[in-house]
This record gives structure tokens, sequence and C-alpha cells, in this order.
């Protein structure tokens, strides 16, 4: 379906792509790892023609079609979501907008004279949308709408006044709704919640389309996807099986490289003492030519390159009392819409609570009300003694100094701790050699993430809230991440939709919403979350895999 043949590719002194191949077939579910800057979204842009290898061959059928859904989103205004929607779901989308537009045109009387040429074009239009299945699409846009989150009131009104988080869904909806051929999507579990990721892995599933997709979510990969395209080093390696087996097959096949690698050695080493004993003795002046040709016509083995995951021993934070948070008959509401209404809940030292809830739930809002950034509009919540607070939220993005470079930026936030503690705790969040010199204004998202959770976790506070920590987050900095919080003595209360996260970290679940929805009252469970999906028998599946 599509190939790369012997690509080679490179920006100035950057090579991403050495004689490199691979190949997506009809039905392919593929996974694409490989470290940040290795190249995977210029693979997406090659496929689609935004880019051209400087060497080989990137071969796509011309009739295929494909949908690509991509971080970066453009300005979304003027159309209603579900409008915005259908506009991207290919041929039919556009079928649907000119029929509207057409019914526009029939009752305009400034274009009376032209009635006749309106009513021959609405009635070609008419059939082939009817022919590739229009009239179903309102509907289908409502359930994939519905799927990704989306209320009815949010499916009806204007596109422009969403989030930027809420325009992603938006576009990824346009992406689905085209039913293309072949699927190429860029994390497409980012700004997600877990009912909607599950939503999303069903409809992935279900789908005839070839998949290629870069994704974070480990357990969303793992569920998905039957093959790893792996591209390090400038090659692209292929593995069959989802993402724990492309882990386990990696390790074993490093290790055979490495024993190759080894009995190589001793044979060359052994060699060349032959060479070197006998390169003075006349009589054995034809074996050592010989062995010397024979060594330069051998391909020497290479060791595999090593990702080391910087081990950092966060340190212990200062103890606080029993109490934590007392929360007492919060309520909040935005205009009409009551968001919380008489929340009341404890939160004691050493405890890791995790806020569960549909979109609009309110938990953003309840970790904000508790962290002083949102006034509650009636009701108390009372701090305990000792407490030092760490907040970590998307907008703690912007407390980061764009004109300073990393280490300045760590240098300035800790004058006494050494520059090798600090490039320590820097190489912990996978920011090695030159990253540090990188200005902040030219950092990614996920770049950024890293870098504030860090200055956070140097001295940890006692008490940490956490609102979607995991986005942006590549794989091994969030096991990294993971394990070092399992080790933290202190107390959370986090929302993510990230189950390796939910499941490795939560002794407390706070639902809100519940089974009712918005209204229904909190629901505080006395256990961790795998607890919680055993005795309920809901939210993430796969949680026991």
């Amino acid at each position: 379906m599509i190939s790369f043949s012997r690509v080679s590719k490179q920006y100035g002194k950057q090579i991403l792509f050495v004689d490199a191949s691979f190949q997506l077939n009809p039905g392919d579910k593929v996974g694409l790892v490989g470290p940040n800057g290795s190249g995977k979204t210029t693979l997406f842009r090659m496929i689609v023609g935004e880019e051209v290898p400087d060497e080989g061959d990137v071969s796509v059928p011309k009739k295929l079609t494909i949908g690509y859904f991509r971080q970066d989103v453009e300005e979304m205004s003027g159309r209603s979501v579900i409008d915005e929607a259908i506009l991207g779901s290919g041929r039919v989308g556009g079928l649907h907008h000119e029929l509207e537009s057409l019914q526009h045109a029939m009752s305009d009387p400034a274009r009376e004279g032209e009635m006749e040429t309106i009513l021959a074009r609405f009635g070609e239009v008419q059939d082939e949308y009817d022919h590739l299945g229009g009239y179903a699409l309102e509907a289908q846009a409502r359930e994939v709408l519905h799927g990704l989150g989306f209320e009815d009131d949010q499916i009806d009104g204007d596109v422009g006044a969403l989030s930027g988080g809420w325009k992603m869904r938006v576009a990824m909806a346009r992406v689905l709704l085209g039913r293309p051929d072949v699927l190429l999507m860029d994390e497409p579990t980012n700004h997600l919640d877990i009912e909607s990721i599950i939503w999303l892995e069903s409809f992935l599933k279900s789908s005839p389309a070839a998949l290629l997709m870069t994704s974070h979510d480990r357990e969303f990969m793992n569920r998905l996807v039957t093959k790893i395209a792996e591209i390090d080093d400038g090659e692209i390696t292929s593995y069959s099986g989802n993402y724990d087996f492309y882990e386990r097959e990696r390790a074993i096949r490093e290790a055979n490289r490495e024993a190759a690698y080894a009995r190589q050695q001793a044979m060359l080493a052994k060699e060349q003492r032959f060479i070197d004993r006998f390169a003075a003795h006349a009589a054995k002046a034809a074996q050592v030519q010989s062995r010397v040709k024979a060594l330069e016509k051998i391909e020497k083995i290479e060791l595999p390159k090593k990702r080391k995951v910087v081990k950092f021993d966060f340190r212990a934070p200062p103890r606080s009392g029993d109490q934590v948070v007392v929360i007492e008959g919060l309520r909040k509401a935005y205009g009409r819409r009551v968001v919380h209404d008489g929340v009341n809940l404890t939160i004691r030292r050493g405890e890791r609570w995790c806020v569960m809830g549909k979109n609009g739930a309110g938990k953003s809002t309840l970790l904000k009300m508790i962290v002083g950034q949102v006034a509650p509009d009636s009701g108390i919540v009372k701090l305990g003694a000792s407490l030092q607070m760490g907040y970590f939220a998307q907008q703690s993005l912007d407390l980061l100094d764009p004109d300073l470079t990393i280490e300045e930026q760590l240098t300035k936030d800790f004058p006494e701790e050494s520059i090798g503690s600090l490039r320590n705790l820097a190489g912990a969040f996978q920011f090695s050699g030159d990253d540090t010199d990188k200005k902040i204004r030219a950092l990614s998202g996920g770049e950024k993430t890293r870098l504030v959770l860090a200055r956070m976790l140097l001295n940890p506070p006692n008490f940490l809230v956490l609102d979607e920590p995991t986005n942006h987050l590549d794989l091994a900095t969030k096991e990294m991440l993971l394990d070092a919080l399992k080790d933290f003595d202190g107390t959370m209360l986090f929302v993510s939709h990230d189950r390796a996260f939910l499941r490795g970290l939560s002794n407390r679940v706070l639902e809100l919403g519940g089974e009712s929805g918005r209204d229904a009252q909190p629901h505080a469970y006395p256990g961790s979350y795998v607890e919680y999906v055993q005795r309920t028998g809901h939210e993430a599946p796969g949680v026991h895999a």
C-alpha cells in the first residue's frame, strides 16, 4: 500500500533516515516509536507529500485516501461544531456543504434567473450525496462527537468558542468521519479523557483503515497495534506484535547482538595476534596476508545503541500534619451550570487520590479550588498544618522564562545546587548534552512539561496536586516519573487519563458525577484504582492486562 524504499533524509547536520525501508499494508495497525527528534513527524509528512526524501522513494497509490490527525490545529470559527466536523470529512463532507449552499441559493430572490442551473446542480449533488451515504452523515458525526466527549449543546454551538483541546477533538472527528483508507494519527489520546480514549480504541479497532500512529499511552498502544515500527539511528525496524512484545523482542535482539559482537571481537583479537606474531616470518607471509585480507572483508558488528533513562533519587518531602485538606459543603457554578454542589472530602497524609469523572464533571475546577486559584461560591477548603503544596497544570508552563536556556532556568531556580546535581536532574527528564543549552522558547509542549515537573520534584513539596501531568511525556520519561512518584512519601491528588498512572499510583478514588451523570453526588472510594475497577466493573478496560 505505502512503501518507503531506501529513503535518506537530513536537515543540516541532523540525519533522520539512512537507506531506510518500511511498508504499511492494508488493514495494518502499526505503532510508530522512537526517541524525540528521530523523525516520526517527518515520516508522516513524507507520506502526505509535505516533505520529500533526499534519496530513495516513498510510494503512495494515487487513489489512496489518507486522514492525518496532527497536534497543530488550524484556526476554527464561524461554524457549528458539527458543521466543522463534517466539512473535513472528505468528498461527502464537501457535498454536504454544497447542498446547504444550493438550498440557500434556491431561496434567494436575487438569483431567480439562475434557478434552472441551480436546480440542475442540486439534483446532481443530491444524487452523489445519497450514493455516498451522505444522509447518514449527520447522525454519524453526532455519534463520533459524542464518543469524543461532546455534549449536544456543544455539538450545535460555535466551534470558535472552544478551547484548543476541544478543537483538537473536532479535528480528530473530521479525520475519523472521512473514513479514509489510511489513518495517520500523531498522539491521538492527548487531551482525551478515559471514556473518550476507550471509545476511540473501539472505533479504531473496528475500522478497516490501515493505522499508523504515535502514542505515549502504553495501554492504548498495546490494545490497538499488531506491529511496531521503530525509528532509531536512521533506520526503521519492524516488530510483529504490540508494544510490550516490541520491548521484550528489542531486548532479546540487543542481547543477541551484544553476544555476536563479543564473539566477533574475540575472533578479531585472535586473528590480530596471529598477524602481529608472524608478520616478520617469511614462511608465514602468505598466511598473514590471507588473514589480513579476510579481516578487511569482514563486516564489523556494532554494539546496539543504548537509550539510558537516568535514575534520579528525589529527596524526601518534609512531613505534613495528618489532615492535609478538609472540604465541607463546597459549591461552584458557572452561570446556570452547577459544577459542584455540597462536596465533602477529607484528604489525609499519605493518601493518593485520583479524581475521575466525565467531561464537565469539574475535575480541574475542584483542583483549582483546593490550590486557591478559583474561589468556591460557598463552602470551605481548609488546608492542614505544615503543608507545602506543588501544583502542576498546563498553565504552569507559562511560569518558565522563554529567554533562558534549560540550564539557566534551573540555575536561577536553584542557585545553591551544584551544576552536576542540576544536570543529573535534567538528564532524568531526558535533557542531556547540548539539550540543556536549548532556549525555553524553542521547546515543545512536552519538553516544557518535563522541565516544569523537574523543577517541582527537585525539592518536592509534601502535597502534590497534578492535573494531567503525563500529557506529552514520552514513554521513557513517563515510566521514570511513575517510578519516582511510587516512592514519593507525601500526599497526592491528581487527574489523569493514563491508565498506567492511575493503576500505579492511586490508593483512593474520587468519582465526580458518578453513574448518574454530572449532577450526581461525588463518590469517594477507599481503595486503589485497580480495586475500584474490580468492584464497579467499569471505566478503563484492560486495567488487569
